[in-house]
C-alpha cells in the first residue's frame, strides 16, 4: 500500500474562504516578498496532523473519527483576531484565530487523540490552539520585514463575518507540490444536526 500524507480537518464554507482571501489582500499591500500565502480554497482548520500514513489504514482512521465524534452536535465557529506564531516581533506564521463553540472542538481533539492511540498514533503534547493559517514567512525574511508584517497583523481588523457550522469532520490528503499543498478529501464524517 502507497504511503499518503494525511491530516484530519474542517473543511472551510466559500464565505469564510473569501474573508479570508480579502484579509490576505489586506495583508499583501504591505509587499511582503519573504511570505507565502496559503492559496484561500486550501484553508482549513486542521484538528490533528497524522503525517504519511499506509492508505489501508483509511478506515481505521475514519473509524476513529466517528468515534471521537459521535456525541457531537453541529457546532458554531467563528474568526476572531489576526496573529502570528510565535509572536507579532518575529512572526513564522500568520493566522487567524477561530471563536464559538470551541469546547465542542477541544472535545473532538481530544476524543480523536485517544481514539487513535490503538492505530500507533502518539498523541500531540503541545495544546490545542484552532487556527487557520493565512501564510508562512520564509528564513530568507530580514529582521525589518517580520517588524513590518507583525506591525501590520496587529493593526488588522477583522470584518464583520458570520459564524459557520460545522457540520463534519474529515480525513484529508496532502500532496505537496513546488507551488502548492493539494488537498483532497479521503473521507468526511457528518455530524447530526443540532
Amino acid at each position: 500500500m502507497e504511503p499518503v500524507r494525511a491530516f484530519i480537518a474542517i473543511q472551510l464554507p466559500n464565505l469564510i474562504k473569501s474573508a479570508l482571501s480579502e484579509l490576505q489582500e489586506r495583508l499583501k499591500i504591505g509587499g511582503y516578498t519573504s511570505v507565502k500565502w496559503v492559496a484561500p480554497d486550501s484553508i482549513h482548520l486542521t484538528i490533528k496532523f497524522l503525517g504519511d500514513i499506509d492508505s489501508g489504514a483509511v478506515p481505521t482512521i475514519t473509524e476513529a473519527i466517528s468515534e471521537a465524534s459521535r456525541d457531537i452536535l453541529q457546532f458554531q465557529l467563528e474568526l476572531t483576531e489576526a496573529g502570528a506564531f510565535p509572536n507579532l516581533r518575529t512572526p513564522r506564521v500568520v493566522w487567524v484565530g477561530i471563536g464559538g463553540d470551541t469546547d465542542k472542538l477541544t472535545i473532538i481533539r481530544e476524543n480523536l487523540e485517544r481514539a487513535l492511540i490503538p492505530s500507533g498514533f502518539v498523541p500531540e503534547k503541545r495544546a490545542f490552539s484552532p487556527h487557520l493559517t493565512l501564510g508562512r514567512v520564509r528564513e530568507r525574511a530580514s529582521s525589518d520585514e517580520r517588524r513590518r508584517l507583525g506591525e501590520a497583523i496587529a493593526t488588522i481588523e477583522l470584518a464583520a463575518t458570520p459564524s459557520f457550522t460545522v457540520d463534519s469532520i474529515s480525513l484529508m490528503r496532502s500532496i505537496l507540490t513546488r507551488e502548492r499543498a493539494l488537498y483532497s478529501c479521503l473521507s468526511s464524517i457528518d455530524l447530526p444536526g443540532g
